[in-house]
């Protein structure tokens, strides 16, 4: 996603004809001249094609294996969201924010998790279809249709990418509050347990050898007793 996004940007530069603002007024510009300048940027359209047409297979092959292992391993049931996890989703930003104390019912997945999760493996197939539509809209013009034709296609490709991009800084946030552990494991792929297994053992150890050496005690005592009581 990172080469992605940046052999989008090289091919963007080369283009940059995006803004937010209405007839002459621009608020924001998305890469003003001060920035290319500022940064040095270099417009290298080619290069940046060459990276992102190249990864966009691996981006591909990447979700399709997602999408079919989260098929046939079931998890699907606990990632697509439920009528109420629209409702619960917003409860779990409210207290995210510090806004509500109380968190509806959690699974392994909370409603929030649910919709953005599902959210992101739709935005990921709008990705491919709108970069096809792109990419040769010619030969796939009825991709590039449905796509509203090449400008509106190439608007929704960019829109995109910032929604991947605020995706990605949200849940590295949210992932970091949750706790060191928490993070290391989604990076790694391990989650690291304290295993209390072993002071346990001992403690139970312990307990059984005072237990035992009572029991001898005991038995050495009954034995010195009858022997004394044989002996008179």
């Amino acid at each position: 996603m990172l080469v992605m996004v940046w052999s989008g940007l090289l091919i963007y530069w080369a283009n940059d004809v995006y803004k937010i603002g209405w007839g002459d007024t621009t608020l924001v510009k998305f890469f003003p001249k001060s920035f290319y300048q500022a940064l040095n940027v270099p417009f290298k359209l080619s290069q940046g094609m060459a990276f992102h047409f190249l990864f966009m297979w691996l981006f591909f092959i990447n979700g399709l294996l997602y999408v079919l292992y989260t098929f046939f391993s079931g998890e699907w049931r606990l990632l697509i969201p439920e009528k109420k996890s629209f409702k619960e989703a917003w409860q779990v930003v409210l207290h995210d924010l510090h806004l509500k104390r109380g968190l509806p019912p959690q699974e392994k997945y909370n409603a929030a998790q649910r919709v953005a999760y599902s959210a992101i493996i739709v935005m990921g197939l709008g990705s491919l279809l709108t970069g096809l539509a792109i990419y040769k809209p010619v030969q796939f013009s009825f991709i590039c249709a449905i796509c509203g034709g090449y400008e509106f296609a190439r608007i929704l490709h960019f829109s995109l990418t910032i929604g991947y991009v605020l995706f990605f800084l949200l849940h590295i946030v949210q992932v970091a509050l949750a706790g060191w552990n928490n993070f290391r494991a989604m990076v790694t792929g391990l989650e690291v347990i304290k295993d209390a297994a072993p002071a346990t053992v001992i403690t139970a150890v312990k307990e059984q050898f005072t237990i035992e050496s009572t029991k001898n005690e005991g038995k050495v005592e009954d034995k010195e007793t009858t022997t004394n009581e044989t002996e008179k």
